[in-house]
C-alpha cells in the first residue's frame, strides 16, 4: 500500500511563502506555490533545491493570495506543460493577482527598492493558459478527466470549500486507499460574505491544517454579530466628531468582506450612507465578484457589490493629492500598510488628528507599519517607514475580530471529529504550532502530531 510523503518547501516554520511537495507512489504533486510578503527575488521563494530533479505531476492551488500563489510563475517555469488545478473564482482571480505582482516588483526595481521582477507579465500570461479549473465536490484524476462513481484511479483529487476567499478550497487527495485533506487557509464560521466551510471528516488518514490563529485566543463571548455592531458604533462615533475613517485592507478578500459589512449594516439602520473609496486593484478584484456573485458558494447570491455599496475608486497616482474630507471610509490596500501602498501614502493624514480613526479588521505581522501602529500608544512618535516624517499618534486606533481564517478552537473541532492517523500542522509561527500540539495531544491521543520542518521530509 502507498504512503504519503511530504515535503516544507516553506523557508521558515511560519506564515510566509507556502508551498509543500507530496509525495505518493511515483506521483509528485505540489500544493501551493507562495511568495513571502517581506522578501524579495530567492529569498522570498520556496525551497525550490528540494524539488529533486524527478518529474512533476501536478500543482494543486488553495486560493489566489500572494503567500500562495506569489511564486507559482517561477515554479512553472521550471516544469513547462504541467498543470495547475484550481476552482474557477481562483483561476480568474489568479490572473490579476499575477500580473499586479509584476506591476508591484516592476515599480519597485525602477525606483531602485528591489531586485528584478520574478517573472514578467508573459510568463504570467502562459501559466493561465495551463490552469485548469475543477468544480467543487467532484473527483478528478491528475489529467483533469472527472472520476465517475465507482471509477478509481491511481490518485483522485477533490476540491472542497475552504470558506476563507472567493474560491478558496480545501483539497481531498486519494491514493491506494489512503485520504488526505490539505486545508489551505480555511474558515469554518461564516464571513459577512463567505460561507463557512465544510470539510470531509470520515476515513481520513492524514490532515495538513493551517495554525494562523493557534497563538489568539478568541475573547469570552465573542460573536461576529456583536462585533459588527462595534464597529458600525465607532464609526458613527468618528463621523460625529467630523472626522472620517481608515481601514487598511487586503484586495482580495477583506475589500469585498468589508463591502459587503457596508451594505449589511446600512441595511439595518446601523451605519448611515456615506462615500466609501476603495483602490484599484480592490475594484477590479470586486468586479469579479460580482460577476460570480450567483455563480459561487457565498452569502447574498446575486448582491452586486460594487451598485449596492457604490464605492469611489482611488488611483495610485491620485493618492499623493488626495484630500481626506470628513464623514467618509477609505478602505485602501494594503492591509500591513506596507510601504508606498494606498493605505500607507494616506495614513499620515489621519495619524495626528484626533478626530479621524484608523480601524485594522484583520491580520497584521507585527513587523509590518500596521503591526507596528496597532501597538502604539496615543502621544507616541509613530514612523510608517523610513521615507515618511514620523507624526505623534494622535487618532483613535481599533482593531476589530473580523479574520478570514477560522479560530483555533474551529480547527481543533474539526481535528477532534476527524481524529486521523496523523495531522501536519503549517501556515503558523512556532508559537502557533506549539499550542495545537499542546492542545491536541489529549484530545485525539492516537494521532501523530507533526510539525512541518523546512526542507526535511515526512513519512506519513
Amino acid at each position: 500500500m502507498s504512503h504519503f510523503r511530504l515535503t516544507n518547501l516553506t523557508r521558515q516554520v511560519e506564515i510566509g511563502a507556502n508551498c509543500y511537495l507530496l509525495e505518493t507512489g511515483n506521483r509528485r504533486i505540489v500544493l501551493d506555490c507562495g511568495a513571502h510578503p517581506k522578501h524579495e527575488g530567492a529569498k522570498a521563494q520556496p525551497l525550490w533545491e528540494h524539488l529533486g530533479e524527478k518529474r512533476l505531476d501536478a500543482i494543486i492551488l488553495s486560493h489566489a493570495h500572494q503567500d500562495h500563489l506569489g511564486s507559482l510563475p517561477v515554479l512553472m517555469r521550471k516544469y513547462p506543460g504541467v498543470p495547475a488545478f484550481m476552482t474557477e473564482p481562483t483561476r480568474q482571480l489568479a490572473d490579476v493577482m499575477m500580473h499586479n505582482s509584476v506591476n508591484v516588483m516592476a515599480k519597485r526595481h525602477e525606483n531602485g527598492e528591489g531586485e528584478t521582477p520574478s517573472f514578467s507579465h508573459k510568463e504570467a500570461t502562459n501559466c493561465t493558459r495551463r490552469f485548469r479549473s475543477l468544480p467543487l465536490h467532484q473527483r478528478f484524476n491528475l489529467a483533469g478527466e472527472r472520476l465517475g462513481v465507482g471509477e478509481t484511479a491511481d490518485v483522485s483529487i477533490q476540491f472542497e470549500d475552504a470558506g476563507h476567499i472567493l474560491g478558496s478550497a480545501s483539497v481531498l487527495i486519494e491514493c491506494d486507499g489512503r485520504r488526505l485533506v490539505y486545508t489551505g487557509d480555511v474558515n469554518f464560521d461564516s464571513q459577512s460574505l463567505m460561507s463557512g466551510a465544510r470539510l470531509p471528516e470520515q476515513e481520513i488518514d492524514t490532515v495538513i491544517i493551517e495554525t494562523t490563529r493557534g497563538a489568539i485566543p478568541q475573547p469570552e463571548g465573542f460573536t461576529r454579530a456583536e462585533e459588527e455592531k462595534r464597529f458600525a458604533t465607532a464609526i458613527r462615533e468618528i463621523f460625529a466628531q467630523g472626522g472620517s475613517v481608515l481601514v487598511p485592507v487586503f484586495a482580495l478578500g477583506k475589500s469585498q468582506e468589508l463591502l459587503t459589512m457596508i451594505y449589511t449594516l446600512r441595511q439595518k439602520g446601523l451605519l448611515p450612507e456615506c462615500p466609501v473609496y476603495i483602490g484599484g486593484l480592490s475594484t477590479k478584484l470586486s468586479e469579479i465578484h460580482d460577476k460570480l456573485a450567483s455563480a459561487s458558494h457565498r452569502q447574498h447570491p446575486g448582491l452586486n457589490l460594487l451598485e449596492s455599496v457604490a464605492p469611489f475608486t482611488i488611483s495610485g497616482r491620485e493618492i499623493n493629492q488626495f484630500p481626506i474630507k470628513p464623514g467618509r471610509i477609505y478602505a485602501l490596500s494594503s492591509g500591513m500598510m506596507t510601504e508606498h501602498t494606498l493605505s500607507n501614502v494616506v495614513a499620515p493624514q489621519f495619524l495626528p488628528n484626533p478626530a479621524h480613526g484608523i480601524f485594522f479588521v484583520g491580520y497584521a505581522d507585527p513587523e509590518s507599519p500596521a503591526g507596528r501602529l496597532r501597538n502604539t500608544k496615543q502621544g507616541e512618535m509613530f514612523h510608517l517607514s523610513p521615507s515618511i516624517p514620523g507624526e505623534v499618534l494622535r487618532c483613535r486606533v481599533e482593531t476589530f475580530g473580523f479574520s478570514a481564517h477560522s479560530d483555533r478552537e474551529g480547527l481543533v473541532g474539526y481535528l477532534e471529529r476527524t481524529a486521523p492517523k496523523n495531522v501536519v500542522f503549517v501556515h503558523g509561527d512556532p508559537a502557533a504550532v506549539d499550542w495545537f500540539k499542546t492542545t491536541m495531544a489529549p484530545k485525539i491521543p492516537d494521532t501523530q502530531l507533526l510539525t512541518a520542518l523546512p526542507g526535511i521530509a515526512l513519512e506519513l
